[in-house]
């Protein structure tokens, strides 16, 4: 089998804990959600390789005799079918349950009630000085970065199309000046701001309902979009999202400072070819003609999604208050016997090597171990390797 449909079988076996009626509705979230950051990483840097072979004209056929062209259409005909089968997970299987446990996800802003719309709209308008605030710092560190500033922008001959960075979550407008007769249709962009939180809680449709309902940001934006281009009247807008070709070619033996070149490399990431479109089913074929042409993607790597984009939000969803009937209990991992009641490893492992089983058994003793190795003044250096380390890893 190919290295990399072989990957997306694994993918599939994620994905089907996600479907699995037997978990918990919360767990099943976050398997959902990490087939959308698996999927992510597979673009950016597997399909990525493989475009790159592909504009190398590099012929030579793996070991399941497929050559990079081969297994590239491969791909996208089955990346297709999956991110169907996430799709309908999420909305055949998971919605319905959540709604069924007192958690009501408003799909889309036109079906706000009267009194969450109107909270929504204030909720806007109280984060409008902040995103200003935040659009200003952005100003100032992107422009010495030399990249576009993070506010919106529309596209017309006098401004060039912007960069639309890496997994940003944006939302596409198709726009017309106001007061001009035969004006001519633009282009617009904001980018959701990820320093807001995607998923918002919203107040229940009536008063006394006891569910939890909630919209995702960017229907808040899109919901208010006019009044972020106020010249203009905006006739569509819907979410988008691209992944760009992010497989560093890094030659180790060429590079005279490795840490130097991998920025240099990192950095280029940002302008990477957009190898994967996705944008809201239901949007506008002009605007989808517009984000195919500026961006060169081809019609096969247009993903149109019948849902939120991006997944990963689920993880926020499972993060939230409440429903701890819906999550499995929190693990404990068992304390390794022998640390039991002292104070000094070093004076249990000159006895003898101590195996330890994680996750069952605690890691304390691992950075109890570094802890007290840098504090002791016999310790020379201290070498290590981190793999994967948590955000608030001591």
């Amino acid at each position: 089998t190919n290295r990399e449909l072989s990957w997306l079988l694994f993918n599939k076996r994620v994905l089907s804990e996600a479907r699995d009626k037997q978990l918990l509705l919360f767990e099943r979230l976050k398997f959902l959600s990490i087939t959308a950051s698996n999927l992510d990483e597979f673009f950016m840097v597997r399909i990525g390789s493989l475009v790159d072979m592909i504009h190398a004209e590099y012929t030579k056929k793996d070991i399941a005799g497929m050559s990079a062209k081969e297994q590239l259409d491969a791909l996208m005909e089955e990346t297709h079918k999956f991110a169907a089968l996430q799709y309908s997970t999420y909305n055949r299987m998971l919605l319905p349950q959540l709604r069924a446990n007192g958690l009501n996800f408003v799909e889309h802003h036109e079906q706000l009630t009267e009194r969450q719309a109107q909270y929504v709209d204030e909720y806007f308008e109280e984060n409008e000085q902040l995103t200003k605030e935040q659009a200003a710092f952005a100003d100032q560190y992107f422009e010495t970065e030399g990249y576009p500033v993070v506010t919106p922008m529309a596209v017309d001959s006098s401004r060039p199309f912007p960069l639309i960075r890496n997994k940003t979550l944006n939302i596409g407008a198709l726009v017309a000046k106001k007061g001009e007769k035969d004006t001519e249709i633009e282009f617009a962009t904001v980018q959701v701001p990820s320093v807001l939180p995607r998923v918002v809680r919203i107040p229940a449709a009536k008063e006394g309902d006891t569910e939890v309902a909630v919209l995702l940001l960017e229907e808040i934006i899109e919901r208010n979009i006019s009044k972020l281009f106020l010249n203009y009247n905006v006739m569509c807008a819907h979410p988008f999202r691209i992944t760009r070709n992010a497989d560093l070619a890094i030659d180790e033996d060429e590079a005279e400072d490795l840490l130097l070149e991998i920025e240099k490399q990192i950095k280029k990431r940002t302008w990477g070819q957009a190898i994967r479109l996705e944008i809201e089913a239901a949007a506008d074929r002009r605007l989808l003609k517009i984000l195919c042409r500026e961006l060169s993607v081809r019609k096969e790597d247009v993903f149109e999604i019948d849902g939120p984009l991006d997944l990963t939000f689920l993880m926020k969803v499972y993060g939230l208050e409440g429903f701890d009937e819906l999550r499995a209990p929190k693990y404990t991992p068992a304390p390794v016997p022998e640390f039991d009641g002292t104070d000094n490893i070093f004076d249990v492992i000159k006895k003898g090597d101590v195996l330890m089983h994680h996750p069952y058994q605690s890691f304390v003793p691992v950075v109890d171990f570094i802890r007290q190795a840098s504090k002791d003044p016999d310790v020379l250096a201290i070498k290590q390797t981190l793999y994967r380390v948590s955000g608030n890893s001591p």
